[in-house]
């Protein structure tokens, strides 16, 4: 399987955020993540890296 995990970066702890992520679509001020079951999440948020061989996504909060 391919999916990915998506974490959200708060200081210096990775926040689990959604599992199984099949499908992320970063928009000017947020991302919407979409997994393999349906579940859905909207973040103000970007992406600050991705680790394709561990299978993570990690994101950075918006900056207000």
């Amino acid at each position: 399987m391919c999916e990915a995990s998506a974490f959200i970066i708060r200081g210096d702890q990775e926040e689990l955020v959604l599992k199984s992520v099949d499908i992320f679509e970063q928009e000017e001020d947020h991302i919407k993540l979409i997994n393999i079951f349906g579940e859905q999440k909207v973040l103000p948020a970007r992406i600050k890296k991705m680790s394709l061989v561990d299978h993570k996504i990690f994101l950075e909060a918006n900056k207000s």
